[in-house]
Order: structure tokens, then C-alpha cells, then sequence
């Protein structure tokens, strides 16, 4: 039996991973800003469910979560950093303030909890560290630099901490998921203030009042939260696991384009080197 921490309880993916995680049988210190938001299901599993209210960016609240969950289960086996929202915004429209907000959340926040869990993981030789990045990352779509940038941000974070943990005996690894059928594309989306007539036919299109994905997105959570426990129980995680068809043939796509424009710019690129 493991013990999860997930944080973003709420609605969404994260929810449907608690949910799944504790019909699993493993206990899960289940996370939310308002902890009324996750009491209901928590109160379903009452022997293997923690419920506890955790702002991400609030440093009293992330080392309260973690130290509760040891002290009930005796260990955090696996972290998922799931907490975040959508961004929209052209790169020059976006505030600072709305910038410096969101990596806080998915950055600085999720780092963070990385760094309180790993204690006992290096004790135990033993854990596992999901971090929930989006195919966002890979695409950079126009209107959502800002949430590509942290979640890219989170991979390159990831990528390194798996080597550094690896040899420990820890797994670390990070998620791209395509469209799920949650909230995050409606209430979860948010979007900058300002609007640039400039930006009306590429960053536009991405915006709430034009977006046309939410209800529709391809996705099933609960098969996504299933997919993800069979990815942690394997004991092999890969890097990166890229979740849903469309993120798939996204992810495909995008590496195709990048490596054709590699080959045609290959003998520039590496025409630098010093001679000798």
C-alpha cells in the first residue's frame, strides 16, 4: 500500500486521481485550497483518506500537508504536483503580476513540496515524484506562452531531478496530457485584463469569450487517473508520459516538425566549432 500526496483535489484530474487512487486501495492525503471542496470525498474512504487545505503558494500550508500526511500514514510515498490553472494571454498583454502568480503556483509551489518529500524519500531509498506538465509545453500555442513557459519550466525541473534522484532509489518523472474532460478549459481558465487589438486573430482565438474546447476536449479523467497509477505501480516511469490521443499525435507531430528543421538547418548549426 502506498500513500499519495496530490495536490488540486478540487475538480479535474486531480480529483479523478484521488478518487481512483483510494478506490485503489492506497491511502492519499487528498489537497485543496478549501478543504470543503474535497471533504465529501474524502469522507467516502475514511480509513485511507486525508483531507487537508493546501494553497500551494503558501509555505505553512505545504509543510503542514506533508508533516500531516506522515504523521496519519508514516510516509509520502508518492508527491503528485498537480495544482495550477489555465492562462491565456498575448506575451505582451500578460501583467507581471498574473505572471509571477502562475509560476509561483505551478513552479515555485510544486518545487517546493519536491523539497519537503524528499527528505524521507532519500531515508527511505524509496518514492516517487509525478509532476502533471500539459502538451502545452511542446506546442506553444499563441495566447498561452506564459502557461507553456512553467510548465516547460516543470520538465526541465523534472528531467534533472530524475537523474539527481535516480541512484537513490526515487523515480521522478513528468505527465503531458492533451484535453480532459474537466474544468480547466471553463472555471479553471483565466486570461489577462488587457486586450490588444493587434492580437485579435493569434492570441484571440484563445481566449474564454472565443474558446470553443471546453465540453468537448477528447479526454476521459478516470481513465487518465487509471493510466497514471498503472505508470507509478510499474516501477519504470518513464521521463515523460504523454497522456490522451490527441497529446500523442500532437507530441509526434511537433517532434517530426522540429527534427525536419533541424536537418535543414544542420550544416550552419554546426559549422561554428573552432578549428584546430
Amino acid at each position: 500500500m502506498k500513500t499519495w500526496l496530490i495536490t488540486g483535489c478540487s475538480t479535474g484530474l486531480g480529483r479523478a486521481l484521488a478518487q481512483a487512487v483510494l478506490e485503489h486501495g492506497d491511502n492519499a492525503v487528498v489537497t485543496a485550497r478549501r478543504i470543503e471542496d474535497i471533504r465529501a470525498l474524502a469522507d467516502r474512504y475514511p480509513e485511507f483518506a486525508l483531507p487537508v487545505a493546501l494553497d500551494v503558494t503558501d509555505a505553512r500550508q505545504r509543510a503542514e500537508a506533508v508533516e500531516r500526511g506522515v504523521e496519519r500514514f508514516g510516509a509520502i510515498d508518492v508527491l503528485v504536483n498537480n495544482a495550477g490553472y489555465g492562462y491565456r494571454a498575448a506575451i505582451e498583454e500578460a501583467s507581471e503580476e498574473d505572471a509571477r502568480r502562475l509560476f509561483d503556483t505551478h513552479v515555485f509551489g510544486a518545487v517546493a513540496l519536491i523539497q519537503a518529500v524528499l527528505p524521507g524519500m532519500r531515508e527511505r531509498r524509496s518514492g516517487t515524484i509525478a509532476n502533471i506538465s500539459s502538451i502545452g509545453a511542446q506546442l506553444t500555442l499563441a495566447g498561452s506562452g506564459h502557461y507553456s513557459a512553467v510548465k516547460a519550466a516543470m520538465e526541465g525541473i523534472t528531467g534533472a531531478l530524475r537523474k539527481e534522484v535516480e541512484p537513490l532509489g526515487i523515480t521522478a518523472f513528468a505527465i503531458e496530457p492533451g484535453g480532459f474532460r474537466t474544468d480547466f478549459a471553463g472555471r479553471s481558465l483565466q486570461q489577462s485584463e488587457r486586450v490588444i487589438d493587434d492580437y485579435a486573430d493569434t492570441a484571440g482565438p484563445r481566449r474564454r469569450e472565443r474558446d470553443t474546447t471546453h465540453g468537448t476536449q477528447p479526454g476521459d479523467p478516470a481513465k487518465a487517473a487509471a493510466a497514471i497509477i498503472e505508470v507509478v505501480d510499474s516501477g519504470r516511469a518513464p521521463a515523460l508520459f504523454v497522456l490522451g490521443s490527441d497529446a500523442v499525435r500532437s507530441y509526434r507531430e511537433t517532434a517530426e516538425a522540429r527534427l525536419a528543421s533541424l536537418e535543414e538547418w544542420r550544416e550552419l548549426g554546426a559549422s561554428t566549432d573552432i578549428e584546430e
